[in-house]
């Protein structure tokens, strides 16, 4: 029995895990947007990495949903920019992510707060995997991919 038990750690370990924990007031749908992270991170792994990607040894990973003001703050702490952004992602698995600014792109795109969601969630994944947005030919590149993940997984 024990081995089986572990065997069944290491494939979830080769896997990885998602955890989605929500840190501000607006109610998610926390166990809809952990299966759909769980998913698109096999869809992620499944791709050609360009670049390091620390997504093939974590574990897991930590999707935190907050509020503008706390985006902000890291924002400010870690990359030395004012003001909220949509999502923020550290190469040690964590991926933060503006439930409010989330909610504002939802209604400008005319689209759903768990889709947008979703789409951040992909966008740090994709960070994870080696992606990058830093220049217009990278992020229309990246944009691509996450459309893509999106739609073949909501």
């Amino acid at each position: 029995m024990r081995a089986a038990c572990d065997v069944k750690a290491r494939k979830l370990a080769t896997q990885g895990m998602v955890h989605v924990v929500n840190r501000q007031r607006r109610r998610v749908a926390i166990g809809k947007l952990t299966k759909f992270s769980q998913a698109a991170l096999a869809a992620c792994r499944a791709l050609r990495a360009p670049g390091q990607s620390a997504l093939k040894t974590l574990a897991s990973i930590n999707v935190v949903l907050v509020s503008d003001k706390r985006i902000a703050e890291i924002h400010r702490q870690f990359m030395g920019i004012a003001g909220p952004t949509d999502v923020i992602t550290f190469e040690h698995g964590e991926i933060v992510i503006s439930v409010e600014t989330a909610a504002r792109q939802a209604r400008a795109f005319e689209s759903s707060l768990h889709r947008e969601l979703c789409l951040y969630a992909v966008h740090g994944l994709l960070h994870l995997h080696g992606f990058d947005d830093r220049t217009a030919r990278d992020a229309a590149r990246m944009t691509r991919r996450q459309k893509r993940i999106v739609a073949d997984l909501v």
